[in-house]
């Protein structure tokens, strides 16, 4: 089954997007329809908007992650200028490292992604992967580059 993420998109932007049908690689290829469609800054504010009204309706806006949203969004729009494709399921099926939750490992360390400032605003990295690049960049292998330290 193709998931439509453009629909999914305007369901986010209009606040009638089910939370139990909005799994984390749908975040990512809603986020790509936005960042297609829209300037960085535009896309962030709109999914930005769309989850906070997300997990308020799933009944804990807390849920929402300034810092997360805005380094997913950037990694994003970085593989999206840097990586052959040619639609939101096709850049999912080559970048698949960032349908992993823990995909920011290199950057971030568990207290500063999940500290409550992260909440709020979007922290600059406490990490820097082994090479300075994305794992992505460094051909190696996705699953064991964004693994979450023990």
């Amino acid at each position: 089954m193709t998931v439509d993420y453009f629909d999914k998109l305007q369901q986010l932007r209009a606040g009638t997007l089910d939370p139990a049908d909005f799994a984390h690689s749908d975040h990512v290829g809603v986020a790509y329809e936005a960042l297609a469609r829209h300037d960085f800054v535009e896309a962030v504010a709109i999914m930005s908007r769309g989850i906070t009204t997300l997990a308020t309706a799933a009944g804990d806006a807390s849920k929402f992650n300034a810092t997360i949203t805005v380094a997913f969004m950037s990694l994003i729009a970085e593989r999206m200028q840097t990586s052959p494709h040619d639609n939101a399921t096709d850049f999912l099926r080559r970048n698949t490292y960032l349908t992993e939750p823990a995909a920011l490992a290199p950057w971030y360390s568990r207290e500063r992604i999940t500290s409550p400032m992260a909440r709020s605003i979007a922290l600059l990295p406490d990490r820097a992967p082994p090479t300075g690049k994305p794992p992505a960049a460094t051909g190696s292998r996705q699953s064991d580059a964004c693994r979450q330290p023990e």
